[in-house]
């Protein structure tokens, strides 16, 4: 009984340590001041979602009347992890551990582990943009995630850098003159 009182009050007393964060999470870093920026477009939402979908992005989400449009797309990887398809042979997730030693009555040992996971699959990244438009006023957020063959989150980061703002931008702009003068390049 004493044993149980004891570990109940440790159990309890450990549940209390736990750490709450001082502040939410916010992108990191902030986004650049270049992703803020008066569009000379005759119809910015418009002209951004066709510039993104140009580029190769798919619409995932709009509201036009909050002027919210966000898009997505996805990228293979070619050598996210050292391990993955080594030599072009070695299958997606396949694992091989092996170890070689000496026993200590002069013995010899080896061993080899073969591990399978994801099968098939390569890494891959996620790359988001987020349009937020109020009249001319254009805001851009943008981030990235990188998986691995496993399907596991190994990087997300903010992306909102000045150069894929100020192309967007310019493409935006273009997009309301003449077809033949649109910026056909992709970041």
């Amino acid at each position: 009984m004493q044993w149980k009182l004891l570990s109940m009050v440790g159990v309890l007393g450990l549940a209390g340590c736990q750490v709450v964060p001082d502040r939410l999470p916010q992108a990191e870093p902030d986004p650049d001041p270049a992703c803020h920026f008066v569009s000379e477009a005759a119809d910015p939402l418009a002209a951004g979602v066709e510039v993104l979908i140009e580029w190769g992005f798919s619409l995932d989400a709009s509201d036009t009347d909050l002027g919210l449009v966000s898009v997505s797309r996805s990228s293979e990887l070619l050598a996210y992890d050292p391990w993955h398809d080594l030599n072009g042979w070695y299958g997606g997730g396949t694992r091989v551990f092996g170890s070689i030693g000496l026993g200590s009555r002069g013995g010899f040992s080896t061993g080899v582990m073969l591990g399978y996971g994801g099968i098939g699959q390569r890494p891959t990244e996620v790359e988001r943009v987020t349009l937020l438009v109020d009249e001319n006023e254009v805001r851009v957020s943008r981030d990235i995630r990188r998986f691995d063959q496993l399907g596991e989150l190994r990087e997300a980061r903010s992306a909102s850098d000045a150069g894929f703002c100020q192309r967007l931008d310019q493409a935006m702009a273009a997009f309301s003159q003449e077809p033949s003068q649109k910026q056909e390049a992709a970041p």
